[in-house]
């Protein structure tokens, strides 16, 4: 089998590589120049730079490729201006399909196993959803979570349209060692284990599943899924002060004692989008931010269980090698200052 991952550099991107090494394939990566690649530098890969854009490079790094796995996404939902947000997500997304879709690579390609995202399903607070349940009204969706709609959309009208055979894997959020672009729920999971955070912001909880397990998921899709299907992936849903209990207590460090109730996480919230407005910044902890997070209910990954054999290990194991893995990265800058 000859793999490409495209975003090879990214958190969920390095772990797809290091699976694809593990398992014996010829593996080739796309990467932008100057991206942070420490993630997968000790591995033996064939390198392609060039970005989503550059049509050239990905024609090259195409060509002979029986899977490509896409990894690419701007996550920053926090921008005042999401024009990037659709550029890269929806925009550049459409380009590396273009080219998928030319004659002489879809002769030879198997399977295009794109990263969606769970935000992507239609879910209600009272309910369990599928991969069944859509949006009913996007115009009520913050500009983060219609490029994801939307980029997931354009993937499976190619598979319906031009023939595709791309699968869409909604991956929830993610834990575990490896983060070394420290990822917004990494660094949550950093200042636990550093004994930093003041506080735990109450009544959010998140879908969640271990970078490895997620990674793993993709592999099996690119075996067993079936194209124009989509998959939810995910473990559980966890609350993000139980998150950051097992943090810091894998890191032997004492967890937050204060919580912020959730009316306070929203003034908080306004005052920051207040504070874009005026000043033209962006700013992480805004109303759109907080709305995604609240944006809650339970999902059911049975689906990918079942086609995929899909088996996660319980999050709270990811979330423990995360806590590890920052105190060891920690440590490491200790000895190396000492």
């Amino acid at each position: 089998m000859t793999a490409l991952v495209i975003g090879a550099n990214g958190y969920l991107g390095s772990h797809v590589t290091r699976q694809l090494v593990a398992a014996g394939q010829d593996v080739r990566v796309m990467v932008r120049d100057g991206a942070n690649t420490v993630g997968i530098d000790d591995l033996a890969v064939t390198r392609f730079v060039g970005d989503i854009w550059n049509s050239a490079v990905l024609r090259e790094a195409m060509t002979g490729c029986d899977v490509v796995y896409y990894c690419v996404v701007d996550t920053r939902g926090w921008l005042r201006d999401p024009a990037p947000l659709f550029r890269t997500n929806v925009d550049g997304t459409r380009n590396v399909l273009d080219v998928a879709v030319e004659p002489e690579i879809a002769a030879g390609l198997r399977k295009f196993v794109f990263t969606s995202s769970y935000v992507t399903v239609g879910r209600k607070r009272g309910r369990v959803a599928t991969e069944a349940d859509v949006i009913a009204d996007p115009a009520t969706l913050t500009p983060y979570v219609r490029s994801r709609v939307q980029a997931e959309n354009l993937v499976m009208e190619y598979a319906r349209e031009r023939g595709l055979p791309a699968v869409a894997m909604c991956v929830s959020t993610t834990y575990g060692a490896g983060d070394w672009g420290r990822t917004p729920h990494g660094a949550i999971i950093a200042g636990a284990a550093f004994g930093k955070l003041p506080f735990v912001m109450s009544g959010i909880e998140l879908e969640a599943v271990g970078i490895d397990d997620a990674a793993a998921a993709l592999l099996l899709a690119a075996d067993k899924g079936r194209a124009g299907e989509r998959y939810l992936i995910s473990e559980k849903m966890i609350s993000n002060g139980e998150v950051v209990r097992i943090a810091a207590e894998a890191a032997g460090v004492p967890a937050p004692s204060r919580s912020v109730p959730l009316a306070l996480s929203y003034a908080m919230a306004a005052l920051g989008s207040v504070k874009a407005k005026l000043t033209g910044t962006d700013e992480r902890m805004s109303l759109g931010s907080l709305r995604l997070m609240r944006a809650e209910a339970p999902v059911d990954c049975s689906k990918a269980r079942r086609e995929l054999g899909w088996q996660p290990r319980p999050v709270e194991e990811s979330i423990r090698e995360a806590a590890r893995f920052w105190v060891g990265l920690r440590d490491a800058k200790r000895r190396r200052s000492a």
